[in-house]
């Protein structure tokens, strides 16, 4: 496989130079080196600008509701285990709405990817102040600037235990696909943060800005400067954060690790209607 195989040809129709185009190219490249055939694969993608991707990835699609990616992944995983699993939204739809869902998922370790497009701001509906969005930002639904603590993602997920961390740069799509391929290799619940700029409300937040910011990390750190590296204001370090084995959760369920599938539940309600 290579990455243009997994065009649908359908055109999208994100902003010019919005950082969508890039984690697009991304994802392909990442499932030609694993070499993903179409048809094991499900994407399930959330509600905003990047919920979009479902139509322009050539696989098995599902738009989920606002915030309700995680637990339509976590159904996919459990029903077929043998299929993978990659989710795909934003930063309002996953740490905003889907945060309890974005925690249980976590915690339950189930085996799927999450790549989080994280550009501070609604994008979608023009602009509204995200959780991940700094203090004192003014936007259209805090015209005063933000009072809430900005979301660090990173710190919540090694927090609550993900085995499989990262953050990702938009600007730099050849490191990104490497950090998708490592969550998809990944056996465990793997949550990559990926800046990406929202050229036309993002604000300052815009591609200079991240360039004169971003670091590459050579290798992962340890746990203690990992959590520094995640709090540190003046630069975003690129890379992955934390990794490490657990097993998932459709491991340690004895209906799944018996072989009891999908296809064998619709059997058996089929005996009875």
């Amino acid at each position: 496989m290579k990455p243009l195989d997994y065009n649908t040809g359908k055109i999208p129709v994100w902003c010019p130079g919005c950082g969508n185009f890039a984690i697009w190219n991304s994802i392909k490249k990442a499932l030609a080196s694993v070499d993903m055939e179409p048809h094991k694969l499900a994407l399930v993608s959330g509600i905003g600008c990047s919920g979009k991707m479902i139509n322009h990835v050539r696989s098995y699609g599902f738009h989920a509701l606002h915030g309700r990616a995680l637990p339509v992944a976590t159904g996919i995983k459990l029903a077929n285990p043998d299929m993978t699993v990659l989710v795909n939204g934003g930063d309002g739809d996953g740490y905003g709405m889907g945060i309890g869902h974005l925690i249980h998922a976590i915690r339950r370790n189930i085996d799927v990817t999450y790549v989080v497009h994280h550009n501070k701001v609604y994008g979608l509906t023009t602009g509204q102040a995200a959780p991940t969005s700094p203090e004192g930002t003014v936007s259209k639904s805090t015209p005063f600037g933000v009072v809430d603590s900005q979301l660090n993602p990173l710190i919540l997920a090694m927090a609550a235990g993900a085995t499989y961390v990262a953050r990702g740069y938009s600007g730099e799509s050849d490191q990104l696909a490497e950090l998708i391929e490592g969550g998809i290799r990944h056996n465990g619940f793997a949550l990559i943060d990926v800046l990406q700029p929202c050229v036309t409300f993002g604000g300052e937040y815009k591609y200079d800005y991240y360039n004169d910011r971003v670091v590459k990390m050579d290798e992962i750190p340890s746990h203690d400067k990992a959590i520094e590296l995640a709090q540190d204001t003046d630069h975003y370090h690129l890379g992955v954060f934390s990794q490490y084995d657990r097993p998932a959760y459709n491991e340690q369920h004895p209906e799944i690790t018996k072989g009891i599938t999908a296809k064998d539940v619709t059997n058996l309600i089929q005996e009875y209607v």
